[in-house]
C-alpha cells in the first residue's frame, strides 16, 4: 500500500543572505534550529510546523523558507523545486553559533557611563505590572488616601520628580507601569527584542544583584540601587514631598 503524503513529516530548510545574518536574533533562543554558512549564505533547519507561520518568521527580510524532499527544496505551495540542497555543510546549534554582542553606544541619556545597545518590541504575552512611575505631584493627594494595608506591602524610592513603587498589588495611580523579569523592569506591553539578553545584560551589568534595571522603549535603562528602597508609608511620602527631594 502506497504511503499517505498527508502523514509524512515535513522538513525544512531556510536560507538567508549573510549580510542579514544579524536579524536572526530575533529566533535566537529556538534551541532546536541549527544553522551552517557558505560563502554568502546562512542556512537554517530544524524548524516545526508552528515556528514556519510564526511573526518571527515572516519579519525576517531576505528569508527564504523551503520544504525539503528527497534533497531537493520546494518553496512553500511550489510544485517544481527551485535547486538542490547543499551538503557538507558543518552544522551548529543557533545560540552557539550567533554570539550576542554589547557594541559601544551613546544613546543612555540617564548618564550612565557603561553603554549597551539594546532593542525593545512590542511583546506576545501579558504579564502583571510589578511596579510604577509616577509623577509626584500628579499623585501626591492619593497617597494619603491610600490604607495602610496597601502601602505596607510596597516600596518606593524618587527619581527627579517622580516615584517609582514595586511592589504587588501596585497602588492605583495614575502612572507607567513595568513588569518584572530577571532582575529588569520592563515597559509593559514590551520585552526584549533577543529574549535571552536578561541574563547576559544581568552578568554584565548587575553582577551582585543590588540593582533593578529601569528600561524605556528605546533601549535606554536606569539602575535602581536596591538599598535606596524604603518601605512606603504617608508619613514617608509627605516627607519627602515636604522637603522636595526630587529638585
Amino acid at each position: 500500500m502506497a504511503e499517505d503524503p498527508s502523514k509524512c513529516v515535513k522538513e525544512f530548510r531556510a536560507e538567508i543572505p549573510r549580510a542579514d545574518e544579524d536579524v536572526l536574533g530575533s529566533i535566537r533562543d529556538w534551541k532546536n534550529i541549527h544553522i551552517a554558512v557558505d560563502e554568502e549564505t546562512v542556512w537554517l533547519k530544524g524548524f516545526t510546523d508552528e515556528q514556519t507561520v510564526s511573526a518571527e518568521i515572516r519579519q525576517l527580510p531576505n528569508f527564504i523558507l523551503y520544504e525539503l524532499r528527497e534533497g531537493l527544496l520546494f518553496r512553500k505551495g511550489a510544485l517544481v523545486p527551485d535547486k538542490k540542497m547543499r551538503t557538507a555543510l558543518l552544522w551548529s546549534p543557533i545560540d552557539k553559533a550567533l554570539r550576542l554582542t554589547f557594541p559601544a553606544s551613546n544613546q543612555n541619556y540617564f548618564g550612565i557611563d557603561e553603554k549597551v545597545k539594546v532593542g525593545l518590541k512590542p511583546g506576545s504575552e501579558e504579564h502583571p505590572a510589578f511596579a510604577l512611575l509616577s509623577i509626584i505631584s500628579e499623585i501626591k493627594e492619593s497617597i494619603p488616601a491610600q490604607p495602610d494595608f496597601k502601602l505596607e506591602k510596597i516600596e518606593w524610592t524618587v527619581i527627579n520628580d517622580k516615584a517609582l513603587f514595586l511592589g504587588t498589588p501596585l497602588l492605583s495611580l495614575p502612572g507607567k507601569a513595568y513588569w518584572t523579569r530577571g532582575g529588569h523592569l520592563l515597559p509593559a506591553g514590551f520585552e526584549f527584542e533577543f529574549k535571552n539578553m536578561s541574563s547576559l545584560l544581568q552578568r554584565q551589568y548587575n553582577k551582585n544583584l543590588d540593582k533593578w534595571l529601569l528600561w524605556n522603549e528605546d533601549g535606554t535603562y536606569l539602575p535602581i540601587k536596591k538599598e535606596d528602597l524604603r518601605p512606603l508609608s504617608v508619613s514617608s511620602f509627605r516627607l519627602t514631598e515636604k522637603t522636595k527631594e526630587w529638585i
